[in-house]
């Protein structure tokens, strides 16, 4: 299984993505650290991504996906996903779930603040949510609220996807 945590960027997907692939024992990859060095130096200046330039970045996640399940590996990757293009590109069979972060802009913009050491520039967050188109029912995500701490929504994530901790527990596990 692998399970992709998105959001807008500020929502948290990076810390509640790290946190639930420890507890679980599987491995998490970041995914921004598989963009393009042009796209980062787009986003360093403040400069949206076009559909065109996240296009590569998608096609490297959805290989990264693809190897995870063909070598069964589980995973937890944490991408942005912001349309619904992007996420049924990304959501190559069933064994991918998708965990879409939501809060509102406020919400948002204070956990962008207390970031640090990342380089996109925080004045890119109106461009995040003007692209976000968020899951409708009809894309079975689990759509997480932020509302509570990063511990309450990994232990809300698991529940939901019956999981449990040190890796095993998920339903092709047992």
């Amino acid at each position: 299984m692998v399970i992709i945590v998105s959001g807008v960027a500020g929502a948290g997907k990076t810390t509640v993505g790290q946190l639930l692939a420890r507890e679980l024992g599987w491995k998490f990859y970041e995914g921004d650290d598989f963009h393009p060095a042009a796209n980062i130096d787009k986003m360093r200046r403040g400069v949206a991504l076009t559909d065109v330039d996240r296009q590569p970045w998608l096609t490297i996640l959805r290989s990264l996906i693809e190897q995870c399940l063909t070598s069964r590996e589980h995973a937890v990757l944490a991408c942005s996903a912001l349309k619904r293009s992007y996420r049924d590109y990304l959501r190559v069979n069933d064994d991918v779930k998708l965990v879409f972060l939501r809060g509102d802009f406020s919400r948002v913009a204070e956990q962008l603040r207390q970031r640090r050491g990342h380089f996109f520039d925080p004045t890119l967050r109106e461009s995040q949510f003007a692209d976000l188109e968020e899951p409708p029912p009809a894309e079975h995500a689990l759509v997480i609220e932020l509302v509570h701490s990063q511990r309450e929504l990994v232990d809300e994530i698991k529940a939901l996807l019956q999981l449990q901790s040190a890796g095993f527990g998920s339903r092709e596990d047992q």
